[in-house]
């Protein structure tokens, strides 16, 4: 049977060779990473043969531009594989998206040198990481106090960051914080990349959490951490501008990443509730089940296209799409924790154990309110802009 679902994904449209990556992606989700999931969750063990499966595919390079080792595919085709890869496991979909938005400022705003030898390592499957979180600086960056000091030809970085995505596997990592030389605290913030190994690097502790248990969040300290002055991404103090750009290409990444979560929820709870029975009727075909459903569907569906319409303004060269991102990811993360605890609800008392999927997808699906900023500040943000200078 054809439902919307379906159809919504069709008018996506995309090149063949595009289309031809997206079906291989498919396959892969479902018939190598999702079996793996649940194991992966409860060992909260590092999917490596999830990460090799996707390295083998070849996958990193889709967002790397060609002139750096990569192929270069469109924006739109990045999304929908985050969010297959996220429906078969959503620990091992973050950890995949955490590469692009760690390295995404990287294509954007590197010098020649820095992108020619990151991205080819990038492009070859090395993993990335995102550092902006510091224990007094959540939702407001600026508050940051990790310091970059400048030495000669190095920057030397004291500090440390927190509930960091692939701090511990990463191969490069771009870290912000302040510049020296520069008191004003919003026009101190600089960006910088920093190689696995560099001497003053390293891991606080790995955080154990309630969800995407698979994929490793860590504190790192950094302390008298020496980097060549060549890894500063543009000039000292450009690194809000840096980071506000970076934001608005992961939050809707981040955004994709829960609409798989929210359609592997819905599609669980779909095949239960036609299976099971109550008073002799399959629970479908209750009135009030059908009306749960009728929401969550035209929800899902309505975010989704949100989605795609949020990527063809980035491959149409948009600069000014803050307030769309924020309204995707703010209602693809609430819209996320909305159909898994339904799906929950509707499994009964099924859905509160570990034998079915959605147990998990429940747990997965909190933090994507809270990450990429929380979904408090999205609606400041979204509200303000209808504020009348």
């Amino acid at each position: 049977m054809t439902t919307v679902f379906d159809r919504l994904d069709a008018s996506l449209d995309l090149p063949e060779d595009e289309a031809a990556v997206l079906e291989s992606v498919r396959r892969l989700a479902t018939e190598v990473i999702a079996p793996r999931a649940a194991d992966y969750d409860r060992r909260e063990a590092y999917p490596a043969e999830n990460i090799a499966a996707i390295n083998e595919l070849g996958l990193n390079a889709m967002f790397v531009p060609e002139e750096y080792g990569g192929i270069g595919l469109s924006y739109s085709v990045y999304l929908a594989c985050v969010r297959e890869v996220s429906k078969a496991c959503a620990s091992t979909g973050i950890i995949w998206a955490t590469t692009f938005h760690g390295m995404k400022p990287v294509m954007d705003f590197g010098s020649e040198a820095l992108k020619r030898r990151v991205l080819a390592s990038v492009a070859e499957g090395g993993v990335g990481a995102l550092c902006i979180t510091e224990p007094s600086a959540g939702s407001d960056a600026t508050g940051m106090k990790t310091r970059f000091t400048p030495d000669g030809d190095h920057v030397v970085v004291d500090g440390g960051k927190t509930f960091i995505s692939n701090g511990d596997i990463a191969d490069h990592l771009l870290v912000f914080g302040k510049w020296s030389e520069i008191d004003d605290p919003k026009g101190a913030i600089t960006a910088l990349v920093v190689d696995k190994g560099t001497p003053g690097l390293s891991v606080l502790r790995k955080e154990e959490k309630m969800g995407h248990r698979a994929a490793p969040t860590v504190a790192l300290s950094f302390d008298g951490m020496r980097v060549p002055r060549g890894n500063v991404l543009g000039e000292p103090g450009q690194g809000l501008k840096i980071l506000l750009a970076s934001l608005n290409k992961s939050r809707p990444s981040v955004a994709a990443h829960a609409l798989g979560i929210a359609r592997a929820a819905f599609e669980d709870a779909v095949d239960y509730i036609n299976d099971r029975r109550q008073s002799g009727r399959r629970i479908v075909e209750f009135q009030g089940i059908q009306f749960t459903l009728a929401d969550l569907a035209t929800d899902l569906a309505m975010c989704e296209n949100w989605l795609w319409r949020v990527a063809r303004m980035v491959e149409a060269g948009a600069t000014d799409f803050g307030v769309e991102a924020s309204m995707l990811k703010m209602r693809a993360s609430d819209l996320a924790m909305r159909i898994s605890e339904e799906a929950v609800q509707l499994h009964g008392g099924y859905g509160y154990i570990r034998d079915y999927r959605v147990e998990r997808l429940m747990r997965d699906a909190k933090i994507t309110q809270i990450w990429e900023g929380t979904n408090q500040i999205h609606r400041q943000l979204i509200g303000r802009s209808f504020v009348r200078k």
